[in-house]
């Protein structure tokens, strides 16, 4: 039993302890053990990331983070902006600081340097700077301010973004952070001492408009990250020496796949004959599953009227920030570049009268569609401004939610082992249950919505985290989350359920009681789009893609150009047998084009001269493996057939 003077502590396992009240997580790790206490970096209190010197005043559930943790390690990251920061004031006087989060991999500070500068070539001297003042082991000290005393500081301070942030917070929930001689106003949480970061790189700069909005003045962003080891930096630099290999942009460019034009626009992608040939590839692969599936291909316009989007609720949500309206010759029409399908879908469901013997109908389209990205924010195929999702909408009577709903599960899953992305979790969205009004539609339905979406993921056994208020503004969603071969998360597969387009484009069936019902509406993509699939696939296989999909499969490689008919003749069988690849006539010696085969990663490569010409056969090559020796034209046939089946 405890006393008035103890709070309950539940720890992860369900075991209960009891502490003094006031007691922080640093000493409850203590009790535990001195081994975690020197590893403990933050603590998750009722699902709120804490200071681990934070006290605890009641009785709660509580989580010790460490680096092996997600959120220890955005702490620890966002601490780090912190040191970066205390860095940049001491050898750049007068800076002053945006906002500096945690991301993925490492942080970022944005920056007002005053007409200061700092290039790549400043970055050793600011991260000795860092681990200087990081060896200092200075304590991060949470600081309650009042909203006057914050105004008042960083009015003497000169720091106008610190002043713009703080209009906009409430009086009573300020804190500021101290560590060393560095005050910040943040919200924290931070590890406990700048000792525990031994080791820094600054990673990149470039220019980013203050509060993402281009009419602000353009700051400075500066990214690192940090770590608890030397050793792990060292990994990182060379996993990150890996990455630039694998770099689906300079990939792209070498293996000719994409494009870019300043002339087309910025995000604009143009696909190259051979990126052409591996997206089509991927297109009827996804096409003759889903047929098998019972889909139905539609095509819809890559414009629609602006009333179509404000039916759909997403000109209210997205509209300022998308393209504008297009206008026609007609006062007051106007048109927009299709920012998503499924407004138009629901159109396609209203051109007949739907049964409930009728559902569920499976709508598919490989639909073009168009949103702005700010300038800064687009990379490769990523980020683009225009992009093709491979999408499909489901419409179902309620009864029919999660079964359809495990259909989809299925299809994605097929999607990644074919395309061996085998190290995925999935992430269950929800709407956040204390800011209601970011989300339209009845608590019924989306209390329905989502535990068909909690028991589907179930019943397939997927590894899921659920994260509140991440779900669209529609209904709730269980995006599929693939790390690469480097380690990096990217979400790719989505599917959401939808109670309220249906509702707000008054969609109707007649049920089996010959009255008219609501049909549920489930939306789904397991590529995601064409441009980030494809980024991430060949970061994934750095360009050497599975054999079924490759641009070119062979390369026919006469030895002199008394055998070019030879090859050409081979070249036309083969393409009979739908394998695709090219005859090398270049005037170059075998060597030569061999080599160049394997840069460009072409599977195989098949040598004629004159033995091959008079046996009708063909000396094979593969790339990595070397001869695999001499084959007939059918035989070479039937081998590759058996080596480009798909998984």
């Amino acid at each position: 039993m405890k006393d008035e003077s103890q709070v309950k502590i539940t720890l992860p396992d369900g075991s209960e302890r009891f502490y003094p009240k006031g007691v922080t997580a640093l000493e409850i790790a203590l009790s535990i053990s001195e081994g975690l206490a020197r590893n403990v970096i933050a603590a998750k209190v009722n699902n709120e990331v804490w200071d681990p010197t934070r006290q605890i005043t009641e009785d709660s559930l509580v989580k010790l983070l460490t680096w092996n943790d997600e959120d220890g390690k955005a702490t620890f990251w966002h601490s780090s902006a912190h040191l970066l920061a205390e860095a940049l004031e001491a050898l750049y006087p007068g800076i002053k600081f945006g906002t500096g989060p945690s991301i993925e991999k490492g942080f970022y500070y944005d920056v007002d340097l005053g007409g200061q500068t700092i290039s790549q070539e400043d970055f050793p001297k600011i991260e000795a700077k860092m681990l200087e003042l990081a060896r200092q082991k200075n304590e991060y000290i949470r600081k309650p301010i009042s909203k006057a005393e914050a105004i008042d500081y960083f009015t003497k301070k000169g720091d106008e973004y610190k002043l713009e942030l703080i209009d906009g917070l409430e009086d009573g929930s300020i804190t500021l952070y101290e560590q060393g001689g560095f005050t910040d106003l943040c919200r924290g949480p931070h590890i406990p001492n700048t000792g525990f970061i031994k080791a820094a790189k600054l990673t990149n700069i470039a220019g980013a408009y203050w509060r993402n909005k281009q009419e602000n003045k353009m700051l400075t962003r500066i990214y690192g990250i940090t770590f608890p080891k030397a050793k792990e930096l060292e990994e990182y630099i060379t996993l990150m020496e890996e990455a630039k290999k694998r770099d689906h942009r300079r990939l792209g460019k070498e293996l000719e796949l994409f494009a870019f034009s300043e002339k087309v626009g910025q995000g604009l992608p143009l696909w190259l004959p051979k990126g052409a040939m591996l997206r089509e590839r991927l297109q009827a692969f996804l096409s003759k599953a889903q047929s098998r599936a019972g889909y139905t291909p539609v095509i819809t316009p890559h414009i629609g009227s602006k009333d179509l989007y404000v039916t759909s609720g997403h000109w209210d949500k997205y509209g300022k920030d998308s393209f504008q309206p297009i206008k026609t010759p007609n006062l007051g029409e106007e048109y927009m570049l299709k920012p998503m399908n499924c407004p138009h879908h629901c159109e396609i469901y209203k051109t007949s009268p739907r049964s409930y013997k009728d559902l569920p109908l499976r709508f598919s389209e490989f639909g073009t569609v168009y949103r702005y990205e700010q300038s800064g924010e687009l990379h490769g195929l990523t980020r683009v401004r225009g992009f093709t999702q491979d999408d499909a909408h489901i419409f179902c009577r309620p009864d029919q939610v999660k079964e359809e709903f495990i259909r989809v599960i299925d299809l994605v899953l097929y999607v990644f082992k074919s395309l061996g992305f085998d190290d995925y979790s999935a992430q269950i969205s929800l709407r956040d249950p204390n800011n209601k009004e970011k989300y339209i539609g009845r608590d019924e339905d989306w209390e329905k919505a989502e535990s068909a979406i909690i028991e589907a993921a179930a019943e397939r056994g997927l590894s899921t985290v659920t994260e509140l208020g991440e779900a669209a503004f529609y209904g709730p969603k269980l995006d599929f989350m693939v790390r690469d071969a480097l380690g990096r998360k990217w979400q790719l597969g989505t599917i959401q359920v939808d109670y309220q387009l249906p509702q707000r484009f008054q969609l109707e069936y007649t049920g089996s009681d010959n009255q008219k019902h609501r049909p549920v509406m489930i939306h789904r993509a397991p590529f995601g789009s064409m441009e980030r699939f494809t980024a991430i696939l060949i970061e994934n296989t750095a360009g050497q893609f599975p054999l079924w999909l490759s641009p070119d499969q062979i390369a026919i490689l006469p030895i002199s150009e008394k055998f070019a008919d030879y090859a050409e003749d081979v070249f036309f069988q083969l393409q009979d047998h739908d394998i695709r690849g090219f005859v090398d006539h270049r005037d170059e010696k075998i060597g030569r084009k061999i080599r160049d085969a394997e840069v460009t990663k072409v599977p195989f490569m098949l040598i004629v001269g004159e033995k091959e010409a008079a046996e009708g056969k063909l000396s094979v090559r593969r790339k990595g493996e070397g001869d695999l020796g001499s084959m007939t034209i059918e035989e070479f046939t039937a081998f590759f057939k058996k080596e480009a089946a798909i998984a």
